[in-house]
């Protein structure tokens, strides 16, 4: 039986609007003013911590995302509470697909390709998203199974352990530039950047398509 070809996807920021920042600031916020502190810094500076705690000795992502928060906070001069991670979290499931995202994977299912996630997440957290989403996934693949994150290579080499496919029938479709899409180019898979905030790209890590959103990807793969 010959295998289908197979479109990966990062999740959050692909597919779901998964924006840890802006569901932060208004738990935060009166704390952040009273302080007087400037909430793009503040928020740029948990964006960047958070990365760095994905790049350490893996362990769960809703450790990371309270670690952070707590650490930026201490930052800041800001007092942290349980409670707000807890808040966060909470918010964090209830995050929506971007509006063309189930369409999109229902014309690649209907064309006759498996779709599978790769995801920065815990395997208690992803299937939130994954209902959020309402489409069905051939493959769930999460960093709390392959024990590191993505840009990580065990992130991915894993993902290639689970997957029946072989390289060349692989497409990776992901908004992440610095998570996925950088470091997949050693790989040789075919990749589609999806670009939703419209960020600069760069020639060294060619060949890759680009896309604003889901909606271009089945004509791109031919469906």
């Amino acid at each position: 039986m010959t295998t289908k070809p197979v479109v990966t996807f990062d999740c959050y920021r692909t597919l779901v609007d998964f924006d840890l920042n802006r569901a932060t600031l208004p738990i935060v916020k009166d704390r952040l003013d009273l302080v007087g502190v400037d909430h793009e810094e503040f928020l740029d500076n948990l964006r960047v911590m958070r990365f760095q705690g994905v790049a350490n000795p893996y362990q769960r992502y809703t450790d990371i995302v309270k670690q952070t928060l707590e650490t930026c906070m201490l930052l800041h001069g800001v007092p942290f509470k349980d409670e707000d991670h807890e808040q966060l979290m909470e918010e964090a499931k209830k995050f929506a697909a971007f509006p063309e995202v189930p369409e999109a994977l229902e014309r690649l299912k209907a064309g006759g390709y498996e779709i599978a996630i790769i995801t920065n997440s815990d395997n208690d957290l992803i299937p939130y998203h994954v209902a959020n989403i309402g489409v069905e996934f051939d493959y769930v693949v999460t960093a709390e199974q392959a024990g590191a994150y993505k840009p990580r290579e065990q992130a991915f080499e894993h993902l290639f352990s689970v997957l029946p496919q072989k390289m060349d029938q692989i497409t990776h479709a992901a908004q992440g530039w610095e998570y996925d899409i950088m470091p997949t180019k050693k790989y040789g898979i075919r990749r589609v950047w999806i670009n939703r905030y419209n960020r600069k790209g760069s020639d060294f890590y060619q060949p890759y398509d680009e896309l604003p959103d889901l909606s271009g990807l089945p004509a791109l793969l031919g469906v």
